[in-house]
């Protein structure tokens, strides 16, 4: 069983609360000066806190070279055992052997140097003693470590056996047992444990802030004492008072926490001192002292060079260094620095860091040129990849995730725009197809009925007398309204006829058009075109193709032109379209009502587009249409783009509903 911490009164415990004579022994070793260790027996009413039980305890205390041998009960009651002039003291990091026995009122205690050095017993008579308790493991103030634990039954055989070796030691047992050797005694009043024992060592070692004092011009030796703090690449060790690197010590082998003692050659630079050429002794094991926390300011003015920190620092980036190391930049506000972790289970870390996030880092601070490079004012060394807290992740708003949602962003508006216009395209292709297939029932079923009713009138005119005038000249008023109702029929079919005009462009289907209405007359048709050209989507193109067809019908029917003109003009968003003729015109008076007017105005309405006519008696007409094209897709321009058609979709569904 082992302890590593220095608490006050540590304790484990195990058995029956009845077991009652019986003998506990094991191999302990103190792992540092200044406390003790030991064996419970007959314990009961555990508690947590100092002495909270009430038991017999034996140990080995180092702070005054004894074996102690007392009674718990909530307090201390001890009688204490010092080992004869000229035995070794009691050491930290060394094994002894403890027994501890009860028998009756009979308490033994022994202890021993491994493999078999007999040191001191002692042994008491309780007069009021506590008859039976568990066995356990106790330690006060120093870890502890136990082995080869035995607990047994014990018989009057075993108190002499314990007390037999008193006897073959002679003189020395006698004196160390005193008065507590023989006879039926009570324990001593009870008396504080010292909660205020300091070791003090016996050496002459110094400070290690006072190294900076030592002049560099004479070569100074000096000892100081203190814990370690970092094993490699180099050792530091540091006291209450400071830290100081210690390059190629002769020293055993050592953990972070031990204490030690160091001699060695004062080296001194302006912010740095070491001891070369040194020997380490290990005094004993102790727990790793904890970090200084001091801002990355603060540890640039070299004030805690060699000293163990905890700083925190944004990560700038990451990188391999050489010697099989991992180099990690940071900025902490205006301050940068550098920390430096060796390879080995830190590649895992190393991978998972991402630059940008906040860390809290412990480790050892250097200013020494040789690892700062002179690049940053203090390098942080790290021991383990324990050292390494996240605070925070890396905000998302950084500029990679920026210029990657812009282009996200961008990716998806040309997706929204190619969906939109082949929605669009969609729709209108289902309009045409609509209207292709009334022009093909009209073609099928109403223009064929009104052919086959002027063939019959023309077969009933034939087959009648001549003498029926009258009769005659109703069926030639018949034929020819059924005739001019095929040819009103006829040019319904030819305007619900789609023409394709994804392969011909607006101005020369309506330059076809209007050819086709004027073919064998006298007029004159011209078409030009500026600007600009450019795509112009289908529903615009098909609004404005059947707005110039009834427009060059008009004028060819009613205002008998000798020149139509059929102009296009492409400006940066909008197209205008003119159909000009030199007709006979009309007077403006009120709203046009006229049945063809208003289709017109109606399909200039549903693209959003300006209307309007003007036209004069004897000075011809003109028909303008001013329709909005959609903005050529930019970088800058497509959210514009994305917003509009958001809210005419938003407006589309609202109607459909």
């Amino acid at each position: 069983m082992r302890n590593d911490s220095d608490e006050r009164g540590a304790k484990l415990l195990t058995g029956s609360h009845y077991w009652r004579d019986y003998l506990i022994e094991a191999d302990v070793m103190l792992l540092s000066s200044g406390g003790d260790a030991g064996l419970i027996i007959r314990s009961s009413n555990e508690e947590q806190g100092v002495d909270a039980y009430t038991g017999y305890y034996a140990g080995l205390r180092s702070l005054d070279n004894a074996l102690v041998l007392g009674r718990a009960g909530h307090g201390w009651m001890e009688a204490t055992v010092k080992f004869a002039p000229g035995h070794d003291q009691i050491k930290a990091l060394q094994w002894y052997h403890l027994k501890l026995l009860a028998y009756g009122c009979q308490i033994v205690a022994s202890a021993s140097i491994l493999p078999d050095t007999q040191l001191a017993f002692a042994k008491v008579a309780d007069t009021h003693c506590i008859p039976s308790g568990r066995a356990g493991l106790r330690s006060y103030v120093s870890g502890g470590v136990w082995r080869n634990v035995v607990i047994r039954t014990a018989t009057q055989k075993d108190v002499l056996a314990m007390t037999g070796l008193s006897k073959k030691t002679g003189n020395t047992s006698k004196q160390a047992s005193s008065d507590e050797e023989f006879g039926t005694v009570d324990f001593a009043a009870p008396s504080p444990r010292d909660d205020e024992y300091i070791f003090h060592s016996s050496s002459n070692a110094q400070s290690i802030s006072s190294l900076h004092l030592v002049s560099f011009a004479t070569p100074t030796t000096a000892t100081i004492r203190g814990s370690v703090i970092l094993t490699a690449p180099m050792l530091f060790v540091q006291d209450s008072t400071g830290g100081v690197a210690i390059p190629q010590p002769i020293s055993p082998s050592l953990k972070v926490g031990d204490q030690v003692e160091v001699t060695g050659q004062v080296h001194t630079t302006d912010f740095t001192s070491s001891l070369e050429h040194a020997t380490v002794h290990a005094l004993w094991e102790g727990t790793p002292i904890p970090a200084v926390t001091v801002a990355a300011s603060q540890a640039a003015t070299g004030a805690f060079n060699a000293t163990f920190i905890e700083v925190e620092g944004r990560l700038r980036n990451k990188e391999y260094g050489p010697n099989n190391t991992l180099l990690l930049n940071f900025d902490a506000g205006p301050q940068s620095f550098r920390a430096i972790m060796n390879r080995g289970r830190g590649d895992y870390l190393f991978a998972k860091l991402k630059p940008n996030s906040l860390l809290r880092l412990r480790g050892v601070c250097v200013v020494d040129p040789a690892y700062t490079r002179n690049l940053t004012p203090f390098v942080l060394l790290l021991r383990s990849p324990e050292d390494i807290d996240v605070l925070a992740e890396p905000p998302w708003f950084s500029a990679g995730h920026l210029i990657a949602l812009a282009f996200g962003i961008f990716i998806l508006a040309l997706f929204v725009n190619y969906f939109y216009t082949r929605v669009e395209h969609w729709r209108l292709r289902a309009v045409l197809e609509e209207r292709e297939r009334m022009a093909h029932e009209m073609h099928d079923t109403l223009a064929q009925s009104f052919a086959g009713i002027g063939f019959q009138l023309e077969a009933i005119r034939s087959g009648l007398p001549e003498d029926l005038p009258t009769t005659h000249q109703q069926l030639n008023l018949a034929t020819d309204l059924v005739r001019h109702s095929h040819e009103e029929a006829r040019h319904s079919i030819a305007t619900l006829r789609p023409e394709s005009r994804e392969s011909v462009d607006l101005l020369s289907a309506l330059e076809s058009c209007a050819q086709r209405m004027v073919e064998g007359g006298s007029v004159q048709v011209l078409a030009s075109g500026n600007g600009d050209i450019r795509n112009i989507p289908l529903r615009i193109t098909d609004t404005l193709y059947r707005i110039g067809q009834e427009a060059v019908a008009n004028a060819v029917r009613h205002a008998h032109p000798s020149v139509i003109k059929i102009s296009l003009h492409y400006a940066k968003n909008i197209l205008t379209m003119l159909i000009i003729d030199n007709g006979i015109g009309f007077t403006q008076s009120g709203s046009l009502s006229g049945f063809g007017v208003r289709g017109m105005r109606k399909r200039a309405d549903s693209i959003s587009a300006k209307f309007e006519i003007v036209s004069e008696s004897q000075k011809g007409t003109q028909v303008r249409v001013d329709a909005m094209l959609p903005p050529r897709m930019t970088f800058i321009s497509w959210p514009q783009f994305l917003w509009k058609y958001l809210r005419t979709y938003q407006a589309d569904d609202t109607f459909s509903r």
